[in-house]
Order: structure tokens, then C-alpha cells, then sequence
């Protein structure tokens, strides 16, 4: 057995280190500036910690703490010990930094607290994950019960939001759950924007009589390096014997060059067949070196 395969890889990189501490401070920026001054609510564990510091006073870093410990130990025998143990740390750090940093209050507008305080706590737990860890458990969960359901992750976890929202708008009043659910939503959105980036890629498919026409287009005008397909086109319900060869043009592109290429593809064909997919993180090819230009 070689000395390299003896080795482990590290529980954290430098990289990853930055990333949590960061993630860490944004969020508790997100709660002690915003969100629990003015009362306000989330989703997730971070959202049931805030229920019960408004509903019982419980301390809010130690509630953080204890109601991730069962979601901890099943991200160990289901996930991985790496996660779990950067999990934890990551609760503690979040759960210490609260209580030690005094963090000013900056506003009592509730929708200025709704934005903000859903935009911090985003870049929170978006930059924790990116980090290889978490501050709320309920992803995991949702994670786990992602593998035994038909729904998605999103669903599995909107679903469980809205429990936590409704029980909000009993406890507390429905004003409340109302802006919990504004935060969640700006809060989800600036997660996923800090995971993905702004210039996440997207995958485009075209199926066109013109193929050459566009090939040529995709390659010298935007730059882009391309895969064709052989296939088929024209198989109709009227028609299905007459069908003849096509290229099919797969590419990537930012998503903020969607609506670009389209628009190259419909000057040349107006009726060719376009759709798009998500692609996350990309690697080998020439798409990042694409894009830096």
C-alpha cells in the first residue's frame, strides 16, 4: 500500500476555515442585529430556536446548540464524520459567537429587518455550506428524507417550514409568521446565489435544421465550445414515418447569457427547438477558462 493512500484528508482547509468563520459572523450579524431584536422568525432549526426564545426565553445560542445535537449524530452515521464534525463546530462558534459579540441594533423597520436580516443570514448559511458544514439540521433531515420520498429537497424542506410558520402564527400572531416567511424566502434565495454564484451555469440544448448555421455562431460569435449529438428530428404524430438527421448542439453558458444565445439561435432558426437545465460545478473542458474572458 502506498504512503498516499494512508493518508486522510483533512477535517478542514484553509479554505474552509474562512468560509465558516465568515458564515458564522454574517449570521449572527443576521440574528442579533435583525431578527431577534424585533422578534422576528425563520425557517429551520435556526426558526424553532427563535420561536422558543420568543414563546420561553430560552437562550438562543443554547437552544441552537441543543436542537441540532440529534440532526449531528444522524449527519454522522448518514452523511459522514467530516460533515458532522464541521457541523458541530460550526454550532458551537455560531452559539458562542452570539452570546460573546454584542452586535448593535440597527433597525426597528420590519421590512428593512425581513430583507437584511434574510439577506445576511443567506450569505450565512451559504458560505457555511460552502465551508463543508452547517449551523441547521434541517437540511439534513431533508437530505434523509429526500432518499425515501418522491419530493425534492426544496419540498421536503418548504413543507417542514410551514409547519414552523403556522405554529408561529398560533403562538405568537400571524403578522409575525408572515414576515418569517419574507425572511425565509430572501434568506433562501441569497443561499443559494452564495452556493451557486451569480454566474451559475446553465446547460442549453438545441435542436435546429439550421445546426451548421448555429454552430458556427455559438463558436466564433459568443465563444462558447460546444458538444453535437447525432440524432433524428421530426418524429410527429402526423408525419411519424419522415424523419431525417440532425445535430444536436449541446453548450454552456452563465446564466446571465441565456437570454443571448437564444436570441443568436431564433435570428437564425425562429422555430428551433431550445431548452435549458441547470449544471452545477462544472469541471475539466474549457467552460471556466470561457468565462473569465
Amino acid at each position: 500500500m502506498s504512503s498516499a493512500s494512508t493518508k486522510h484528508s483533512p477535517l478542514f482547509s484553509i479554505s474552509d476555515i474562512i468560509y465558516l468563520v465568515l458564515g458564522v459572523i454574517s449570521a449572527s450579524f443576521a440574528l442579533k442585529s435583525f431578527l431577534v431584536p424585533n422578534h422576528f422568525l425563520d425557517g429551520g432549526v435556526t426558526g424553532i430556536s427563535l420561536l422558543l426564545h420568543e414563546v420561553y426565553h430560552w437562550n438562543l445560542g443554547l437552544s441552537l446548540f441543543i436542537l441540532n445535537i440529534p440532526f449531528i449524530i444522524l449527519a454522522y452515521f448518514q452523511i459522514g464524520k467530516h460533515f458532522a464534525i464541521r457541523s458541530s463546530l460550526t454550532i458551537l462558534l455560531i452559539s458562542l459567537t452570539m452570546y460573546f459579540i454584542p452586535f448593535p441594533e440597527l433597525t426597528h423597520d420590519k421590512l428593512l429587518v425581513a430583507m437584511f436580516g434574510g439577506f445576511f443570514l443567506g450569505i450565512g448559511i451559504g458560505l457555511s455550506m460552502r465551508g463543508g458544514g452547517t449551523f441547521d439540521g434541517m437540511e439534513v433531515l431533508a437530505l434523509l428524507t429526500f432518499k425515501k420520498s418522491s419530493f425534492s429537497i426544496t419540498e421536503i424542506i418548504l413543507g417542514m417550514n410551514v409547519i414552523i410558520f403556522i405554529i408561529a402564527a398560533v403562538f405568537l400572531k400571524v403578522e409575525t409568521a408572515l414576515y418569517a416567511i419574507m425572511t425565509y424566502l430572501v434568506a433562501s434565495q441569497i443561499t443559494k446565489y452564495v452556493i451557486e454564484g451569480i454566474e451559475a451555469y446553465t446547460g442549453v440544448t438545441i435542436v435546429s435544421g439550421s445546426s451548421e448555421e448555429i454552430k458556427k455562431a455559438l463558436v466564433l460569435t459568443m465563444n462558447r465550445g460546444i458538444t453535437v449529438y447525432k440524432g433524428e428530428r421530426g418524429f410527429m404524430k402526423e408525419s411519424f414515418e419522415h424523419s431525417s438527421d440532425a445535430d444536436i448542439i449541446f453548450t454552456i453558458v452563465t446564466r446571465l447569457e441565456v437570454r443571448k444565445l437564444q436570441n443568436i439561435v431564433h435570428a437564425i432558426d425562429p422555430k428551433a427547438f431550445i431548452f435549458t437545465q441547470t449544471v452545477r460545478e462544472p469541471q475539466g473542458g474549457i467552460v471556466k477558462e470561457i468565462i473569465k474572458h
